[in-house]
C-alpha cells in the first residue's frame, strides 16, 4: 500500500490561486485506507474549499486511479462537471496524480491534494509502517521475511553493526534493531546457517529509475 498524507489547505489554495472552480478526484484504494482521498475525505476538503468561496463542481473516486482503464472509464462519468471546472484536485499518491493527468482527456490543469510517503503496511491498530522498498533484489527468503534495506537504517546486507545495544538500533533507541529480529526468525526457522553467507553489496542497477516492467 502507497502511504500519503493529506497536504494542508493553505498550500493546496495556492496551487488553486485563480482558480474558482475545483472538480476533485480521490482513489477507491490506498488513499481511502489512508484517511486522505476516501470520499468522506474529499467531502471535507470540499467543504473547507467552499468555505474560502471556491465552487466545487463535483468529485468522483476511482477505485484504482493509477490504472488507466479503471480511471479513464470513472472520469468519463463526470466530463460534463470537468468541463465546467478551472482546474483538477487529486487526493491520491503520486502514482494516480500523474494516472489522472495523463488519462484526463482534457487540458485542464492538475493539482496534488496528498503528499506520498512510503509503500508501508498496516498493523492492527491501523498504523502504518515503510517494510519495502521496491529494491527489485528481494532478499526476504534469506532474512527471515525481515528487510534489512528498509527496516535498518543503513541499509545493511551483512548485520548487524556494532551499534546495536541489546536489541535497539543506534539511530533510534526506541526502535528494534531489524538484524537482531532477522537473527530471532532466523533461529525459530532453523535456518542460522544463511546469516554466514555473506552477501554482496546491493546491485542499485536495478533500482536505476524510471524503471517498468513488460508485460
Amino acid at each position: 500500500m502507497i502511504i500519503t498524507k493529506q497536504k494542508e489547505l493553505q498550500e493546496i489554495l495556492k496551487f488553486l490561486e485563480g482558480q474558482n472552480k475545483i472538480f476533485i478526484v480521490g482513489c477507491g484504494e490506498c488513499s481511502t485506507t489512508c484517511k486522505t482521498g476516501g470520499e468522506d475525505d474529499v467531502k471535507k476538503v470540499k467543504d473547507a474549499l467552499e468555505k474560502t468561496g471556491k465552487a466545487v463542481t463535483g468529485y468522483s473516486i476511482p477505485t484504482a486511479p493509477c490504472v488507466a482503464a479503471k480511471v479513464k472509464l470513472e472520469l468519463s462519468k463526470h466530463r460534463k462537471e470537468m468541463e465546467a471546472a478551472d482546474g483538477i484536485l487529486v487526493m491520491a499518491c503520486g502514482l494516480g496524480i500523474q494516472s489522472v493527468k495523463e488519462n484526463l482527456r482534457t487540458d485542464k490543469p492538475v493539482h496534488v491534494g496528498c503528499d506520498t510517503l512510503f509503500m508501508g503496511a498496516i498493523d492492527g491498530k491501523g498504523e502504518f509502517y515503510e517494510k519495502c522498498s521496491a529494491c527489485g533484489d528481494c532478499v526476504l527468503e534469506l532474512t527471515g521475511m525481515i528487510c534489512p534495506i528498509t527496516r535498518c537504517p543503513k541499509g545493511l546486507l551483512n548485520g548487524p553493526c556494532g551499534g546495536q545495544d541489546k536489541g535497539k538500533c543506534e539511530v533510534d533507541k526506541n526502535m528494534d534493531c531489524a538484524w537482531i529480529l532477522i537473527y530471532n526468525e532466523l533461529k525459530k526457522q532453523n535456518k542460522l546457517h544463511l546469516l554466514k553467507e555473506i552477501q554482496k553489496p546491493k546491485d542499485y542497477a536495478k533500482m536505476t529509475k524510471p524503471r517498468q516492467r513488460v508485460a
